[in-house]
């Protein structure tokens, strides 16, 4: 769709109603001349991200300013599993409503960010705010044209829009977000490097416009980058009030001046601007990273607490809860169905293995376990229970589901009918597919980690293998060797140590349904033996019919798509499998029609090959007499 072209000089009315982010009261922290502020000062502990923040906004020439900006630095955890977010915005000057769309943006972005889920990615959640915050200005837009052309026509400028740029400060790591001229830049020991791209046209020397801005369109690109950052870097978000009229030497010049006292420099940035003659409102804010996170968990409830010194018995009273029956005995866990001595709410306690007290990876993902758990509301995922009192130990209390693993179903039931593969796989996969909402791969999905209750009722558990994009880019975190059970469901990138994804998901909900029709795997026990890309290609899979199993042929089909070794050869999301492993896919209809050589190229080479031998055979005994 063509874009409206929109000038880009830049100036608030009243608006009607409630932008995204506003909850009717004040926003945090100070707010006076387009600047909010909310710094949780004294909070910072040795081993959080720390910065220096300073900024300006001034109107310059202008009768009123247009601009707006912001940052928030929250408490931990938020500072770890969220990051610092600033931001900076420059409403269109001709509109009535330049002010309103940039204020609007500025607070939504630094409101409604820190409510999104904590596993979701930085560009996930920022992205999602953006685009609502977007929409809501877009209509906003639409809904005053209507208005101003019922009585004396729409004027196209009118409109609620803004450049936004926004930086997210977060483990050690930046991510800039960024839509229309604003900008954000770095200091470098030889100048300033621009981080972001303008979005403007230019026409000719004294004609441009925006080319993109929020409110402009119902739908929204957000250039998106990261990029890692060191101890002293400083970052610059300016409108083009400043960096079309300072050199970059100059502003790097300023700031190196002004070090000490990051608002001084900020407002000697905007006087040099000013100075320089430029027409516009003139903005900046300045961020620089004085200590990045360390690589501590503290974010992670129960993380300072201690495994206890022996493992609980049966029958006995543990920190207010009652032993009733040991579940499960592993080398890395022990799990008792305990009840609550004082409410009787029943529970399942896991206990860390002794042996591993000490692995701070060990640790980490079991307490990541349950803090995984208790961010997922689905009824096929494991419940995490909600603390009633604080804990003398290191240990979790989950939902305490009655039944048995899918795993020891199938010890006495290796296969089973393909309506109740239908039915277990439909149902883990509406856990999955939670996990994936939330920006999390289950990544070690077997029968093991399938509960099946007296019900039949399919409940997924255990998630310590489980990636969280949220928390990885907090704190990038190397799995454990997967176990010895989990390599016959892994997918094959992850096989190769590389990070499970959505459709690595798919792939083992695959390699599942195929298990429990037919016993075996699609791959035989080859895939497990495989660990580089050459290997892998050379697989072939194994159709799931055979004498002792029938397959209809979209079933089969759709089982050959989802456990592809090649990824993007698979289904992008487990719902898509599920639809064709229920629903006959016309695709995998009629391939019995299908030369065989199609069909399946094996069986049809050695075929070929079978008749050959016998020909040449035939004819040696021809000679032969």
């Amino acid at each position: 769709m063509t874009q409206p072209l929109l000038r880009s000089s830049k100036e608030i009315f009243p608006r009607p109603g409630r932008a995204p982010g506003e909850t009717g009261r004040p926003g945090p922290g100070r707010a006076a001349g387009g600047d909010i502020r909310d710094r949780d000062a004294g909070n910072e502990t040795a081993g959080d991200l720390a910065v220096s923040l300073g900024g300006c906004s001034e109107a310059g020439r202008k009768p009123a300013n247009q601009d707006f900006f912001g940052a928030i630095v929250p408490r931990p955890p938020a500072l770890g599993l969220k990051g610092i977010a600033v931001a900076i915005a420059d409403g269109i000057s001709s509109s009535d409503v330049g002010r309103v769309a940039a204020e609007t943006a500025v607070k939504s972005f630094l409101t409604d960010y820190y409510c999104t889920s904590d596993a979701w990615s930085v560009r996930h959640a920022a992205g999602h705010v953006i685009a609502a915050t977007n929409a809501w200005l877009h209509g906003e837009s639409r809904r005053a044209a209507r208005t101003a052309a019922s009585h004396e026509g729409a004027d196209p400028d009118q409109g609620f829009v803004t450049t936004f740029s926004a930086l997210v400060l977060k483990g050690r790591t930046a991510h800039c977000l960024h839509v229309g001229d604003t900008r954000i830049s770095r200091l470098t020991p030889d100048g300033i490097e621009a981080l972001t791209e303008d979005h403007r046209l230019v026409l000719s020397s004294s004609e441009n416009y925006l080319a993109r801005a929020l409110g402009m369109e119902p739908h929204i690109e957000i250039d998106y980058r990261a990029l890692p950052v060191r101890e002293g870097d400083v970052f610059l978000l300016t409108s083009d009030g400043v960096h079309e009229h300072l050199a970059p030497a100059e502003l790097l010049r300023i700031v190196r001046l002004g070090e000490n006292d990051l608002d001084k420099a900020a407002k000697a940035i905007t006087a040099a601007a000013l100075e320089k003659g430029s027409p516009d409102n003139l903005t900046v804010q300045i961020l620089r990273v004085d200590q990045l996170p360390a690589t501590a968990d503290e974010w992670l409830d129960g993380a300072d607490l201690e495994p206890p010194a022996r493992m609980p018995e049966e029958g006995t009273v543990f920190d207010g809860w009652v032993l009733e029956r040991r579940l499960h005995v592993g080398p890395r866990s022990h799990v008792f169905a305990a009840r609550d001595a004082e409410t009787g709410e029943a529970a399942a306690l896991k206990f860390l293995a002794s042996d591993l007290s000490g692995d701070a990876g060990a640790r980490r993902a079991f307490l990541m376990e349950e803090w995984i758990a208790a961010r997922l509301a689905n009824p096929h995922c494991l419940k995490a229970l909600p603390r009633r009192r604080p804990r003398a130990a290191l240990y979790t209390a989950m939902q305490l589901v009655e039944g048995r693993t899918l795993r020891a179903v199938l010890g006495e039931t290796p296969r089973m009918h393909l309506a109740e593969v239908q039915r277990i796989v439909r149902e883990a996969a509406a856990g999955l597919q939670a996990m994936h909402r939330k920006d999390m791969v289950h990544q070690d999905l077997r029968p093991e980690n399938l509960m099946l209750g007296r019900d039949g009722h399919v409940t997924l558990i255990d998630f310590g293998a489980a990636r969280v994009a949220g928390v990885e880019e907090a704190r990038p975190f190397v799995a454990d060797t997967l176990p010895a059970g989990a390599l016959q469901f892994a997918a094959p990138e992850q096989l190769r140590s590389e990070v499970g994804r959505v459709r690595s998901d798919v792939f083992s909900l695959g390699v599942l349904a195929y298990h429990l029709l037919t016993g075996r795997l699609p791959y035989g026990a080859a895939l497990a033996r495989s660990r580089t890309t050459r290997e892998q290609r050379g697989l072939v899979y194994e159709t799931a019919a055979s004498e002792d199993v029938a397959v209809p042929e979209w079933v089969e089909g759709a089982l050959k798509k989802a456990v592809a070794i090649d990824p993007g050869r698979r289904y992008a999301e487990v719902a898509e499998f599920v639809h064709d492993l229920t629903r006959p896919n016309p695709d995998f209809v009629g391939r019995e029609r299908q030369p065989l050589a199609v069909r399946d190229p094996v069986r049809f080479w050695q075929a070929v090959s079978a008749v050959l031998a016998f020909t040449v055979v035939a004819l040696l005994a021809m000679i032969a007499t």
